[in-house]
């Protein structure tokens, strides 16, 4: 009998051990990251950008490269605006503005022959016919704030300087989808100015000189744009200068179009994607 009760007590031994090991291994697989891998980039170009531009918003459209732009109280010769970027000097040939006073111009972008300006706080998107670009209307959305702006061709995608990521159905403007972005299980915070390329959002983060592609069906983080000596060029020319901001993609070409607040330059990209 006590043969027995030996060899039950080893058994038990024997199983407590192998299900703590199991639970050390889970614990460990478990905290083991994912390495995100960096994209690769060739910098094609480099041209002027206007320094008194805040840029918000980012945008390709019929071969002609849009920017918008806020206006902080602290920055008073700046404008919330939005017209063509002029690559030969960087200057913005305006479209349509806002009321300083009353809005601050954050991201836009181009859907269906109009175009799209979301406002920082005043929960209201402005729409404009994309040919005359007179304003056609505007409509508000649930988000506290307004940050970026693209679209994947059947929604608009907003960012509201969260980790989620809200599409808004463009015939009802009612919200259609939320996704939450993640890097190894970490929520991705102060997602800003979108770019939606070839089935991925690419996205700057708020103070962040990189910029993050994004799954579309999983939210999860797939590749990062390490962009500091962008701005690291732009600051040596401009101390002045703000955050990173600002992604365009010219399906034509393939290229990148990258900037930021006051930056001196908009550094075109030849990038893996």
């Amino acid at each position: 009998m006590k043969r027995i009760l030996v060899l039950l007590f080893a058994f038990f031994v024997l199983v407590s051990c192998n299900n703590n090991n199991n639970t050390k291994e889970d614990s460990k697989s478990h905290r083991r990251k994912t390495v995100i891998p960096n994209i690769e980039y060739n910098l094609k170009q480099t041209h002027p950008h206007d320094i008194t531009s805040f840029t918000e918003g980012f945008e390709f459209y019929e071969n002609k490269l849009f920017e918008s732009t806020g206006s902080p109280e602290n920055l008073p010769f700046t404008n919330s605006l939005f017209g063509v970027v002029d690559l030969n000097n960087g200057k913005i040939s305006e479209l349509g503005r806002l009321d300083k006073n009353i809005y601050f111009g954050e991201g836009i972008t181009l859907l269906d022959g109009k175009l799209f300006q979301l406002t920082y706080l005043s929960q209201t998107c402005f729409v404009y016919d994309a040919q005359s670009f007179k304003p056609i209307g505007s409509f508000k959305y649930e988000n506290k704030e307004g940050w970026g702006l693209t679209t994947d061709g059947e929604f608009l995608i907003m960012s509201d300087g969260t980790n989620v990521l809200t599409y808004l159905n463009p015939d009802n403007f009612q919200v259609a989808r939320k996704l939450n972005v993640t890097q190894n299980r970490y929520v991705v915070d102060y997602l800003n100015e979108l770019e939606f390329i070839k089935g991925y959002i690419y996205a700057n983060i708020w103070t962040k000189n990189h910029i993050v592609k994004i799954d579309t069906s999983s939210g999860n983080v797939v590749g990062i744009l390490n962009l500091n000596p962008f701005f690291e060029e732009a600051k040596n020319t401009n101390p002045g200068i703000g955050v990173m901001n600002g992604i365009a993609y010219d399906s034509i070409s393939s290229n990148l179009f990258i900037t930021g607040k006051l930056w001196p330059f908009i550094f075109e990209l030849d990038f893996y994607h």
